[in-house]
């Protein structure tokens, strides 16, 4: 049996765990580290990760980004990833709180929280507010792919204009 001597060593071999698949040990790894420290903003973070995009609970992943962002309102890494499930869910406030919150914090992908923007608007049928939001996010994005990607989503939303205007 593996000792860990402090709760940070813990974190690293957790990570280390979830990064190279091994979901179940990473999981109870984390849940070791918030009863041990119940205010570890990262290992919620973490929790969050594997409970939405591995186990797909939706409504626990959703807790702990939400623990993640109140604990450590700083950490840049989590608002993508709340924000991702708060789209995939189509929670529309919950959406704008994120959003709004994400855009104040240093290090957030800017380009990445209008391209959600943009992909909850389009969900709801608000063409124009969608083609604004996706023009803010080509505006911000550094990479030919996110560049490529936003580009599609216009593309496809300029058609559903067209379509509705007909």
């Amino acid at each position: 049996m593996n000792s860990y001597y402090t709760i940070e060593e813990k974190y690293l071999k957790a990570v280390d765990r979830a990064v190279y698949g091994k979901a179940q040990k990473a999981l109870q790894l984390f849940n070791e580290i918030i009863s041990n420290d119940p205010l570890h903003a990262k290992a919620h973070h973490q929790l969050g990760k594997i409970y939405y995009y591995e186990m797909e609970d939706y409504q626990t992943a959703g807790y702990h980004f939400k623990t993640c962002m109140e604990l450590e309102p700083s950490y840049p890494g989590n608002y993508g990833h709340y924000l991702h499930l708060a789209v995939f869910l189509n929670m529309e406030k919950l959406v704008k709180q994120i959003a709004g919150k994400a855009l104040t914090v240093p290090g957030v992908d800017v380009s990445d929280i209008h391209d959600q923007l943009g992909l909850s608007a389009e969900k709801n049928k608000r063409w124009l507010d969608a083609l604004a939001f996706y023009n803010e996010a080509l505006e911000e994005a550094v990479n030919k792919k996110d560049r490529e990607k936003i580009e599609e989503s216009i593309e496809r939303v300029t058609a559903k204009i067209k379509r509705a205007g007909k």
